[in-house]
């Protein structure tokens, strides 16, 4: 089996306390780290944990300069993962199993439930939520929140070499090449969104194993105890996905659900954020992203990416969008405004003196 995730450098403290874990609870499974930076990172090169590293630029993107322009870091990260699954299947022809992590997960035990489910099925997910919710805070937290950001969470994939699992990968790398991005309002949400058409396209194993992608937004349903291991619902915890811990994004959610602070999620979690410290993120996890400043230097804003995504023609006239500026950009919406505004013109005074 190959386990794999995709980064910028900033997380990856979270890479290694992932890698760290799978090696120590399945010493048997290669790990290999995708790195969406120019070079590869020092701290990346020093870690014995990750097996191999492979730069996204490798992943074979005919253009990578020109796709990656086009997102945010986080959804960089979120839309090369359908061309590394094609990758892993190509470069590791041994290998039959595949599994997509995302980094800030920590694996706790040896996943059988997960190898016996791959044994009958070549693609298999885990959702967001397994139960229905019973308050309504409940609800608007985690029902409504799986309905705008996707059924199933891809902080997990796990794929078994068929030909319905690359049929599969080609069919996801090619939606999130196109369209990839945080745009809820046109009912995008980076990777996730897409998944939701998968059980109607291809043979998918939803897998609901309490144990398996256990994180704040599903905490309301899975409990959490240590007894002899770690369990949830009375089954083994496999791997818990701590989504925005560190930052404390999701710590109310955790309150809320699990007011009781002796609870045994507070335990994992102060844990976790050690592991993170001991991993250098103080000063890692502020690591700048190569790919957010042009050749020159400069960073580039949002608004660029914006532009150079939304206008069709962008990719055909620019070469390479990293050689130019935030100028660069500003002055060309402008010009196309300008050419804009006289056409109407044009039109409106053109059908006056049609109508005389």
């Amino acid at each position: 089996m190959i386990i794999t995730t995709s980064i910028c450098a900033n997380y990856l403290p979270k890479a290694i306390v992932l890698a760290r874990s799978i090696k120590e609870t399945n010493p048997e499974v290669r790990f290999i780290l995708c790195l969406l930076e120019r070079n590869i990172h020092p701290a990346a090169q020093n870690c014995s944990y990750f097996d191999d590293i492979v730069l996204g630029k490798d992943l074979g993107f005919e253009q990578f300069d020109k796709f990656i322009f086009k997102h945010a870091i986080v959804e960089a990260s979120t839309a090369i993962k359908g061309q590394l699954f094609r990758y892993l299947f190509q470069h590791y022809p041994d290998e039959h199993r595949f599994v997509y992590l995302d980094p800030d997960i920590k694996v706790y035990g040896q996943m059988h439930e997960l190898n016996d489910a791959l044994n009958e099925h070549a693609i298999v997910l885990t959702p967001h939520l397994c139960h229905p919710e019973d308050i309504m805070d409940a609800v608007m937290d985690n029902e409504l929140s799986a309905l705008q950001h996707g059924v199933f969470n891809l902080g997990f994939l796990a794929l078994a070499r068929s030909e319905e699992s690359l049929r599969f990968a080609d069919w996801w790398a090619s939606r999130l090449e196109m369209f990839c991005y945080d745009d809820i309002p046109r009912g995008i949400f980076t990777d996730q969104k897409w998944i939701d058409l998968a059980p109607c396209y291809f043979d998918v194993h939803i897998f609901k194993h309490p144990g398996y992608n256990v994180a704040p937004w599903n905490l309301s349903k899975r409990k959490l105890e240590l007894n002899s291991e770690w369990t949830v619902n009375g089954q083994p915890l496999r791997f818990f996905h701590y989504s925005g811990f560190d930052s404390g994004a999701n710590e109310g959610m955790i309150n809320k659900y699990v007011p009781d602070r002796s609870n045994a999620v507070y335990t994992l979690r102060d844990e976790y954020v050690h592991e993170l410290e001991h991993a250098d993120q103080s000063k890692l996890g502020h690591t700048d992203w190569s790919y957010d400043f042009y050749m020159s230097g400069e960073r580039i804003e949002r608004e660029s990416r914006l532009i150079y995504r939304d206008t069709p023609e962008m990719p055909y006239r620019v070469e390479n969008p990293f050689a130019l500026s935030n100028d660069y950009f500003k002055r060309y919406i402008s010009v196309e405004q300008i050419a804009g505004n006289v056409i109407k013109q044009g039109k409106k005074l053109l059908k006056r003196l049609v109508n005389r």
